[in-house]
């Protein structure tokens, strides 16, 4: 058998997949047609920094960070945006009950997301462009909108006339009578219930900026029609947001980016499910929201009451978290459903998935021992192409081949990393059932056929896991302290058992693994030794 040799390929400009869309604003998947041929453009909408990021406001940024990859691997020129609202009521509030201004408490907070992105493995963003660095751009759409009849001055405030807007509703489909609008006093300032505020005329002591109608600052959705326009175009190619965002912020969105510019402002409306706790209905920390089946998103929504999670449950600094629990197995959590549906959160569902980890690692470790290589230095194919390889005849290629053709069909399908999981699962799998039926840890060594049969799986694994963003370094050894030490001990330990098992004292060898395992170290028995990891 001949395995054929890698061959280093160019990452193709050229999309050369059939991908598939479920659009909110549809209600059904559609071919994904670019604006621009080889080009995507995405906005996602990002925090408001008025306290430390929670893990809540981490699922957009990773589902969206695993779309780019894909689509960047399929051969497009992705440009990816998420925006920081560092303008807003709550920040007006936080700042003064801690003592701050409002920027510092911005630039705090916004450092607080940046650094648990960067732990997270986003790193895919290109722009995180700034409210209050957009308030020219928003005074002229405002403008724009008064000038075309869509939008009114009411005493320092300017509102948008929802009743001029025809299409109003076609993304949330909601009804005119459930539009529901700001109380209080600016209701008596609006012509109609549902307009919503563009421009809010300055109160006494709240930051404010010079403008034709007067000291104010921005509404919260002209925000991001701004900015999404200012560095995307008047029409985009994927919107996204969590599922909390239809209405009445993207609903908002359409309605100004549209009358204004006269032309659709994105093709596609993505949106995620909600961080839900447990059984509990709704999202992790957050504003009320209207619920909705994963797959239906739109016509049949039904109100649902959020449940905010408490702080012991995962609504705390995700700081704390991070502490707590390995990013990659955070990031699994968060992949492992489809994007449209709900991810139930406990910090037991992460320590599942760090145990379902461990397969991936174990296999890397043991590829290690047969063949020499350290997989986290192998090159990950860049795209489809590159990836590409000939199966042959060979059974264990044909398996991997077929396995990654899945993956990737799977992908195509709306993104859809639950299946695409499945199958890199069932890769690894076949990888480590290929070394027990060769029986190669017996002989500690691999031949030829037989390492560069494992090199391609492992190519395959890096290939596929690098599109989820995942195995793109060694995990991180056990906090420090005491690593040496423990070392030791558990080296000693494994010793003894080892005794106690050649003496045949088998019940004293049980109880050495059994009192290791609750101590939450795990062992693994091998043809030439045994191996030892923390349990995460």
């Amino acid at each position: 058998m001949t395995i054929p040799a890698t061959e280093s390929k160019p990452v193709s400009t050229k999309a050369t997949r059939n991908i598939r869309v479920y659009s909110t604003l549809s209600g059904r998947k559609e071919p994904m047609q670019t604006v621009q041929p080889g080009k995507v453009g995405i906005y996602l909408c990002g925090p408001t920094v008025y306290k430390p990021s929670h893990i809540g406001h981490m699922v957009g940024p990773v589902i969206f960070d695993v779309i780019k990859r894909y689509l960047t691997y399929c051969g497009y020129q992705v440009t990816l945006v998420v925006n920081v609202t560092d303008i807003d009521d709550k920040l007006i509030h936080e700042s003064k009950n801690r003592g701050l201004t409002m920027p510092a408490l911005a630039e705090e907070m916004t450092a607080d997301y940046l650094r648990n992105l960067a732990a997270m493995g986003v790193d895919t963003i290109d722009h995180f462009p700034r409210a209050t660095a957009n308030i020219d751009g928003i005074i002229r759409f405002t403008q724009g909108l008064i000038d075309k009849g869509f939008a009114y001055v009411s005493d320092g405030d300017v509102y948008f006339e929802v009743g001029k807007d025809s299409g109003y509703g076609k993304l949330s489909r909601r009804s005119v009578e459930a539009q529901q609008g700001e109380g209080g006093e600016m209701a008596a300032r609006k012509r109609a219930p549902g307009d919503f505020a563009l421009w809010k005329g300055a109160k006494a002591g709240e930051p404010a900026w010079d403008s034709p109608w007067g000291k104010g600052r921005p509404g919260w959705h002209i925000e991001c029609s701004v900015m999404s326009h200012a560095i995307l175009g008047k029409t985009f190619d994927i919107h996204g947001g969590g599922l909390d965002l239809v209405f009445p912020h993207h609903e908002n969105e359409i309605a100004q980016s549209e009358s204004l510019h006269g032309q659709p402002q994105a093709k596609y409306w993505l949106h995620n499910g909600l961080m839900q706790a447990a059984d509990e209905v709704g999202k992790v920390g957050g504003r009320q929201t209207r619920g909705a089946d994963a797959a239906q998103l739109g016509a049949d929504q039904q109100a649902q009451t959020a449940a905010k999670i408490s702080k012991s449950k995962g609504a705390g600094p995700f700081r704390e978290l991070l502490a707590k629990h390995a990013p990659e197995a955070i990031r699994l959590l968060l992949i492992s459903t489809h994007y449209r549906s709900p991810i139930l959160f406990s910090e037991d569902e992460i320590v599942r998935n760090a145990e379902k980890l461990e397969t991936f690692y174990r296999f890397f470790k043991r590829y290690q021992r047969l063949t020499g290589e350290d997989v986290y230095t192998l090159p990950a194919a860049r795209s489809a192409a590159e990836g590409d390889f000939s199966s042959g005849d060979d059974p264990l290629l044909v398996e991997l081949a077929r396995q990654r053709a899945a993956y990737l069909d799977k992908m195509d399908d709306d993104f859809n990393t639950a299946g695409a999981i499945g199958h890199l699962f069932e890769i690894v799998t076949a990888l480590n059932r290929y070394v027990e039926e060769r029986k190669l840890e017996a002989a500690l060594k691999a031949g030829d056929e037989e390492r560069a049969a494992l090199r391609r799986g492992a190519l395959v694994v890096r290939e596929l896991g690098g599109i989820l963003g995942l195995f793109r370094q060694a995990p991180k050894a056990p906090a420090a302290g005491g690593d040496e030490l423990v070392g030791k001990l558990v080296g000693l330990l494994i010793e003894l058992r080892n005794e106690a098992r050649k003496t045949k004292n088998f019940a004293a060898a049980d109880k050495i693994r059994n009192e290791l395992a609750a101590m939450g170290v795990k062992l693994e028995d091998r043809a030439g030794g045994t191996d030892w990891s923390i349990a995460k």
